[in-house]
């Protein structure tokens, strides 16, 4: 009888701090490997570098269009650039003739 009271008076006393333990590692737990825990937060950083280092990427080429529309709207229309755009389209180089076309311009 004396060492079956005396396990369960210290199981009584060690209750309360093994819950509080537990309870304590779950949300330590989720805290980092949760929904919103700091992993997840990690992954979403990155996930906004990215996002933002394209969209750097496409306001450049949307400038660089911008750019050539402008050159083809009929206030200042360059002939140059009609031309070349014409005999792109329509493929027509003459016999003497040839294009020399830039990477950012095709």
């Amino acid at each position: 009888m004396g060492l079956t009271h005396e396990i369960k008076r210290r199981s009584r006393r060690m209750l309360v701090p093994t819950v509080g333990a537990l309870f304590v590692s779950y949300f330590l737990v989720h805290a980092f490997h949760g929904e919103r825990g700091i992993l997840a937060w990690m992954h979403l950083q990155k996930q906004v570098a990215s996002a933002k280092q394209t969209l750097i990427s496409t306001k450049a080429i949307l400038g660089n269009y911008q750019l050539r529309i402008s050159l083809l709207k009929s206030n200042h229309l360059d002939a140059d650039m009609l031309d070349e755009r014409a005999r792109v389209m329509v493929g027509l180089v003459g016999p003497d003739e040839f294009n020399i076309l830039h990477e950012k311009f095709k």
